[in-house]
């Protein structure tokens, strides 16, 4: 029930954003983008920091002038995870980011102007490893492409993508990763549909300004997971207004409701009604809340009454059934019983113990092999 996915993943050439495989046979990568003020060292750092607790692969950092890749390469020796720089038009802080040890660039070829300057950029690239994103937007296409479709659309999107997509490989530069953002779902869908067959490289996802947290996070699991299940997608963003820890949260989840990343806890929980025999809702958020450090993959059931409780249980790590009293399964098997005044404190208990103990045999099957 909760085992690997069934989904077959696009074959794509694999590159690697600092220690992070991207492609191929990799997990799909999740990131974000700090929202600080870049010359502010010390909150970027500090939102960089958060980001990697809460799991995130990559992050991604806007470097819009000299002074900010200067604060780059400080951030850039503070923190474990990987660091995109997000540069338009102005090559030059393309090439110090590099210098300071950038592991990603997302910058589009075309924008950066004459070719001699893009050379030089890919040349950078190229002598340190170095990675490119081609990022293409809806909300700002080139004019020639918005004369030539009228509007945005998704042919419109995968031309401007291959434009860029042409600057490199005229240089023979392979390692690049592209995205083709829009807020529409069907536009962003279908682009990357289009994309997926013109190219061998990742497809970084993405639905652009999705919107806040309830309506960014509806908007993004429709759209990514669309494509997700169709098995295109190497890594992907989750654009929210909200705090950049909540897209990574986001993320994590539309993974683990394809079966794609098992990254701490999967609840299956019910939205209960007059049957349950405990407050299932509040039980969910403290639940939540207490547990949002064990980074072990598990499932924990947690169902209001005995109707659907015992059948969700028996497949869980742990489970939880509403009952007089209430019912605990472990690994499937009736372990004990738990009263309401007591319920979260000791089934935050039984979580971590099962926590530990996976943690521990998953240790020794490494040790052994």
């Amino acid at each position: 029930m909760h085992g690997e996915s069934p989904i077959k993943r696009r074959l794509s050439r694999k590159i690697w954003v600092g220690s992070v495989p991207v492609g191929g046979d990799a997990p799909i990568a999740v990131q974000s983008m700090t929202n600080t003020e870049t010359c502010d060292v010390a909150a970027t750092v500090g939102q960089i920091e958060r980001l990697e607790q809460a799991g995130a692969d990559i992050v991604r950092v806007s470097v819009p002038s000299m002074e900010a890749a200067e604060a780059f390469g400080q951030i850039k020796q503070r923190v474990n995870v990987p660091l995109v720089a997000d540069i338009h038009f102005d090559y030059k802080i393309a090439l110090r980011v590099a210098e300071l040890g950038v592991d990603c660039l997302r910058i589009n070829p075309g924008n950066i102007g004459r070719e001699d300057r893009i050379k030089a950029v890919v040349d950078a690239a190229r002598a340190r490893n170095i990675p490119i994103r081609i990022g293409v937007n809806a909300g700002s296409l080139e004019k020639d492409l918005q004369k030539k479709y009228g509007e945005p659309t998704p042919e419109a999107l995968v031309e401007s993508a291959m434009r860029h997509v042409d600057y490199l490989e005229k240089l023979d530069f392979p390692d690049f990763k592209v995205s083709v953002k829009a807020s529409d779902v069907f536009m962003a869908v279908n682009a990357y549909r289009l994309l997926a067959t013109r190219i061998e490289q990742p497809l970084h996802l993405g639905i652009t300004e999705a919107g806040g947290l309830r309506s960014g996070t509806v908007k993004s699991a429709v759209g990514l997971g669309m494509l997700l299940a169709e098995g295109i997608g190497d890594t992907i963003r989750i654009s929210l207004a909200a705090d950049p820890v909540e897209e990574i949260k986001v993320g994590f989840d539309i993974l683990k409701s394809l079966h794609l990343r098992s990254r701490g806890i999967n609840f299956i929980a019910c939205p209960s009604c007059s049957r349950q025999n405990f407050d299932v809702v509040k039980t969910m958020n403290d639940l939540e809340g207490r547990l949002e450090d064990l980074l072990v993959p598990l499932n924990v059931a947690v169902i209001g009454c005995v109707v659907n409780g015992p059948g969700e249980a028996k497949e869980v790590d742990v489970g939880l059934t509403g009952g007089t009293p209430n019912l605990v399964y472990i690994d499937g098997k009736p372990s004990g019983k738990l009263t309401n005044d007591t319920l979260v404190d000791d089934l935050e208990r039984l979580i971590r113990d099962k926590a530990a103990e996976k943690l521990a045999h998953d240790a020794s099957l490494i040790a052994r092999s």
